[in-house]
C-alpha cells in the first residue's frame, strides 16, 4: 500500500504532539477521565430538556456551571455555595472576588457552629 504524501507530511507534523505522553509521566494515554467527566453532562441533556422554559434552562445551565467550577478549584459545591449564600448579602461589592471559588474560605463562625 502506498502512503500518499500528503497524509505522511500531516502524521510527521504531528508526531511529536502524540509521542509526547513517553516523556511527560503526568500526560495519560486514554481520555477517560475525560470522557468519565462529560458523562454527567451527556447524562443530564435529556432532563435538561424539560427545564420547563428557556429561562429555566438558562438557570440549569448557570447552576452547573457554579458546580463545575468549584469542583475543578477543589472545592465542595455544597459548602461554598451555602456558605456564599449566607455571606453575600453582607458582602462589601468591592470585597465579592473573596467569594470566588478560587478566592473562597470558609467562615470560621459557621464551622464553628
Amino acid at each position: 500500500m502506498r502512503r500518499s504524501p500528503r497524509l505522511w507530511t500531516t502524521c510527521s507534523k504531528r508526531w511529536a504532539a502524540f509521542a509526547r505522553f513517553l516523556d511527560d509521566g503526568r500526560i495519560c494515554l486514554s481520555n477517560n477521565a475525560a470522557e468519565r467527566a462529560l458523562r454527567g453532562i451527556a447524562l443530564g441533556r435529556k432532563a435538561w430538556l424539560f427545564a420547563g422554559s428557556d429561562r429555566g434552562g438558562d438557570r440549569a445551565a448557570l447552576m452547573y456551571t457554579l458546580i463545575q467550577t468549584a469542583r475543578l478549584n477543589e472545592v465542595d459545591p455544597q459548602a461554598w455555595l451555602g456558605d456564599v449564600l449566607a455571606r453575600i448579602n453582607d458582602q462589601k461589592a468591592r470585597d465579592l472576588h473573596q467569594l470566588l471559588p478560587w478566592n473562597w474560605a470558609p467562615n470560621p463562625v459557621a464551622l464553628a457552629a
